[in-house]
């Protein structure tokens, strides 16, 4: 069995081909008969986990698992009280509530966490935070959402664990082989 852990960059699809032209993981993985246990939005970043172990792929993404998956995401506003127990409580959007998650506020950017290109741009006036939010769940673009629902919107969102798999000191565009067990 294969599984990598690659650090997929922002701009780029989690698959492996588009009709449109643009960036895919082709562009940085050339393993036959892997494929993503998961997805990560194209203006998302971090960590994504490929595999060719169809169990492994299913205890990954089938919410019945509850495998705990953790975004760092820089808001734009100051976090209230309120906001952030919304959050952990699991707000209610379109698609029903969310489960509850773990968030926490840092106090600045981990000084681990590599720029972006094109770097994020604070309207003027606007104050920005970071936010560590863990979910177990998947949903179409759901941190972003929730963020939202709390009036704090999601300028950047880097996911740093999924399960067991983590970030650590890979650069974005780079990938590990890991142990599938």
């Amino acid at each position: 069995m294969t599984t990598l852990v690659f650090n997929k960059p922002f701009r780029v699809l989690s698959q492996f081909t588009d009709r449109q032209g643009r960036s895919t993981l082709a562009d940085y993985i050339e393993l036959p008969g892997i494929y993503a246990a998961g997805r990560l939005d194209y203006d998302s970043e971090g960590v994504l986990v490929l595999t060719d172990d169809r169990l492994l792929k299913a205890r990954l993404t089938d919410p019945r698992h509850e495998t705990p998956k953790t975004y760092l995401a820089q808001v734009e506003g100051r976090p209230s009280v309120q906001a952030l127990t919304r959050l952990e409580r699991g707000p209610h959007l379109k698609d029903g509530p969310t489960r509850p998650a773990r968030v926490e506020l840092l106090t600045r950017a981990p000084g681990w966490l590599w720029s972006r290109q094109p770097p994020i741009a604070p309207r003027p006036g606007k104050t920005v935070a970071w936010l560590e939010i863990t979910i177990t769940e998947g949903r179409n673009r759901q941190v972003r959402r929730m963020t939202a629902a709390v009036g704090l919107p999601t300028l950047r969102l880097i996911r740093t664990r999924v399960g067991p798999y983590r970030v650590e000191s890979l650069q974005p565009g780079q990938y590990r082989q890991v142990d599938s067990d």
